[in-house]
């Protein structure tokens, strides 16, 4: 019994692999640039476990969303500019949406 590989379908598959990753965290991280030059920078608050090895405290999460309020007030483009910044933001999530669910069709249909 003998085992053939096919390594151009292999060598097919690792690239659109590689392509997709990448196109997604591109397409993520220009999102999280974009909506930062918009001036609407993302403050989440951690979630707390009971196995955390650090844990912000009140104080903590108020003072990042001071200075995240801060550097949203300090930004120098217009208004015109900010909206365009938010427009470009939301096609790079789009985007990146669409390449996600664009792999997971391709993984279950099979196109």
């Amino acid at each position: 019994m003998s085992i053939e590989i096919d390594w151009a379908a292999f060598l097919s598959v690792f690239g659109a692999a590689l392509v997709g990753a990448v196109a997604i965290v591109l397409f993520y991280a220009l999102g999280l640039r974009m909506l930062v030059r918009a001036g609407r920078v993302p403050v989440v608050t951690p979630a707390e476990f009971t196995d955390a090895i650090t844990v912000l405290t009140e104080k903590e999460i108020r003072k990042a969303a001071k200075q995240a309020a801060k550097a949203a007030r300090k930004n120098p483009l217009t208004e015109g500019q900010r909206t365009l910044a938010f427009v470009a933001a939301i096609a790079c999530f789009v985007l990146c949406g669409a390449a996600v669910i664009g792999g997971i069709l391709l993984i279950v249909i099979g196109f």
